[in-house]
């Protein structure tokens, strides 16, 4: 199968020099590839690499056929419609003229007649079918924007096409249409994910980690049992070269004591004279000799045990990993945390979001909510922490909630972390600070950095450190989409993290792994 992008021993240096990329070498074909890899590690510059919008510090980057991108970051100007947010709408004008009869210049030659029916389909297909192609960019939500953004690649029927990061924004319903739209493309795919069931349709999954660039054959599932076996290999040969090198330091520390009883027991046997005297100087001469060539082999084992100890480490990935633990709520198991009585809302001149809805939360339940985007649960999530108030019914909050939503707006932008987390946990001393904002990664001068220039990943992390590395341990958590923006380890260790939680927890999330994984036990769909 011929490749139809291809990366020979490409590097990229950033700005001030750092190398980001070490000589990449890839090829494409027309399968589903997945990419992984920690935030930051350079999955985005690789594909804007592949599309030419930089270009490469060394190596050579060779693409064959039309290739067509979903960038991670959607922003669609307010003046823009769904028509040209699918790069349709001049080339609809051009068959309108054509039709009635008003063409200009090129309109004949560049007239592509097919366009109404393959648009048609891909609507349709992306679950866009009811919404007019005039529809404003600002009245479309951002899984909406996501779905067109699909939709196009439809329409236009390029030979490749680079996903960053496509499940983004996008809710139950519009991750079903991804799934369906990749299940049945036939050709070249790149996927920037941290979706595992989007990387489970996968036909091989790459890594990008500070070791290089690895494949591996299959999907997530795939992927995640060989680096399991791969690390757990690398290893054991780690720990094998560490214990040669013990075992070798130990067996010459036993030879040079031996030699050195020997030399004692000589100086003491000529000291009374019971032998010659030049037999006891070739003695000597000859235990000088032995000690030298025994220093020499001891030497050489000792770099060959450094060399092997070198090459393990060299297979071994070395980096931060995000841990935590929370400490115990003590939440009582039958303490009221929640009453939603007979709770109806909507914006005014618009149909109720929320209609006559009665919950309960007792003590540490795990609760999901479901629904659609627009559906109601970021508004369902402002009821709660009271920043909205009920059109009618009463919602009682017995317990205190911390919430992260999906913005964390709790973290002011003109103030560092450090002065973030000061601000939200004003009794905690500099030292205890210091050290929750170093549990999520931002050690030394980061914890210094304004919340302003930090990456989604970034400000979860940190909005994750002000309300959980507290003095006082929150007894409800409230997450809106959690998932969204964090990498598959960060991810691994929240899930660890809330399974511990002996709290009450409310998550809005469309991400069914990490519901599944944190134990949520019951789904409240709206």
């Amino acid at each position: 199968m011929s490749a139809l992008i291809s990366l020979n021993a490409v590097s990229y240096r950033l700005a001030d020099t750092t190398l980001l990329l070490d000589t990449i070498t890839l090829s494409l074909t027309a399968n589903r590839t997945g990419l992984v890899g920690r935030n930051g590690i350079g999955k985005s510059t690789l594909v804007r690499l592949m599309t030419g919008d930089l270009t490469p510090s060394a190596g050579t980057v060779s693409v064959g056929g039309r290739i067509a991108t979903l960038h991670q970051m959607l922003a669609p100007n307010p003046s823009d419609t769904l028509a040209s947010i699918m790069a349709v709408t001049e080339p609809l004008a051009r068959l309108d003229r054509l039709e009635r009869g008003a063409p200009e210049d090129d309109d004949l030659d560049l007239a592509d007649w097919s366009l109404p029916q393959r648009l048609a389909g891909a609507l349709t297909q992306m679950g866009l079918g009811g919404i007019a192609l005039d529809r404003s960019a600002d009245s479309l939500s951002g899984g909406q924007i996501t779905r067109a953004a699909l939709a196009r690649l439809l329409v236009e029927e390029p030979d490749f096409i680079l996903l960053d990061e496509p499940t983004n924004n996008l809710d139950a319903d519009g991750r079903a249409a991804l799934y369906n739209f990749l299940s049945s493309w036939h050709k070249g795919a790149l996927v920037i994910s941290h979706d595992r069931a989007l990387l489970r349709l996968m036909d091989r999954t790459l890594e990008l980690s500070s070791l290089g660039l690895k494949s591996y054959g299959g999907g997530y599932d795939d992927y995640v049992a060989q680096k399991e076996t791969e690390e757990a290999a690398a290893r054991h040969v780690l720990e094998d070269a560490k214990r040669a090198k013990a075992q070798a330091i130990s067996a010459a520390q036993v030879q040079r004591e031996r030699q050195e009883r020997r030399n004692a027991s000589g100086k003491k046997s000529r000291s009374r004279g019971d032998m010659p005297k030049s037999w006891f100087d070739g003695q000597a001469e000859r235990a000088q000799s032995t000690m030298g060539r025994s220093r020499k082999l001891t030497d050489r084992t000792h770099a060959a045990a450094d060399a092997q100890i070198e090459q393990a480490e060299a297979d071994v990935e070395h980096f931060a990993r995000l841990t935590f633990d929370l400490q115990p709520s003590r939440l009582p198991a039958h303490k009221q945390v929640l009453h939603f009585d007979d709770v109806s809302f909507g914006w005014s001149e618009q149909p109720e979001l929320l209609s006559h809805m009665t919950i309960r939360v007792m003590g540490p339940e795990r609760i999901a909510l479901v629904g659609t985007n627009g559906s109601g649960k970021s508004t369902l999530i402002r009821l709660v922490t009271q920043v909205l108030a009920p059109k009618s019914g009463h919602v009682t909050v017995s317990v205190r909630p911390v919430v992260l939503d999906q913005q964390v707006s709790l973290l002011t932008d003109e103030q560092t972390l450090l002065d973030n987390y000061r601000r939200l946990n004003p009794t905690a001393p500099d030292n205890a600070a210091h050290a929750a904002l170093a549990r999520f990664l931002f050690r030394n001068e980061d914890a210094h950095k304004s919340a302003s220039v930090l990456s989604g990943g970034e400000r979860l992390r940190a909005g994750l450190a002000c309300v959980l590395m507290v003095p006082t341990p929150p007894q409800f958590i409230i997450l809106d989409e959690p998932t969204n923006h964090l990498d598959l380890d960060s991810i691994a260790a929240v899930e660890t993290a809330l399974r511990c939680y002996d709290g009450a927890l409310m998550v809005a999330s469309h991400d069914t792994d990490f519901l599944q994984a944190i134990g949520v036990s019951r789904d409240i769909h709206l």
